[in-house]
């Protein structure tokens, strides 16, 4: 169990369009100029964009795993510990949050390649 910083960002590339930027301390995730993740290297973590009744699932079911970040309008943002997450969970809550955020065209896209029919 554990995803290291590398990893996670190595996930990304199966996402389409997704910008990183340097903040310093951070790098910001974007898709078409609109935020949807952060990482923070030296506390190997990431914040995530998500509904606000997942945050409050998730920072419930597993308080040692996600932490919640904020909420913005209809998103909580959570923060995920990388040491204790599983890679495949942690693809599932990084492309749910790109697909919050990307626009439809683009999910619709990504959606039906990566889904066999």
């Amino acid at each position: 169990m554990g995803v290291s910083v590398e990893e996670f960002l190595e996930m990304l590339r199966q996402l389409p369009e997704v910008e990183q930027n340097d903040g310093g301390s951070w790098v910001s995730l974007k898709v078409r100029g609109k935020g949807f993740g952060y990482v923070w290297d030296q506390t190997e973590t990431v914040g995530l964009k998500s509904t606000i009744e997942e945050q409050i699932a998730l920072v419930a079911e597993r308080p040692d795993v996600f932490e919640p970040q904020f909420t913005a309008g209809r998103f909580g943002w959570v923060v995920v510990s990388l040491a204790k997450i599983d890679a495949d969970e942690l693809f599932e809550l990084v492309t749910e949050a790109w697909c919050l955020t990307a626009p439809k065209h683009l999910v619709d896209a990504y959606e039906a390649g990566a889904r066999p029919n």
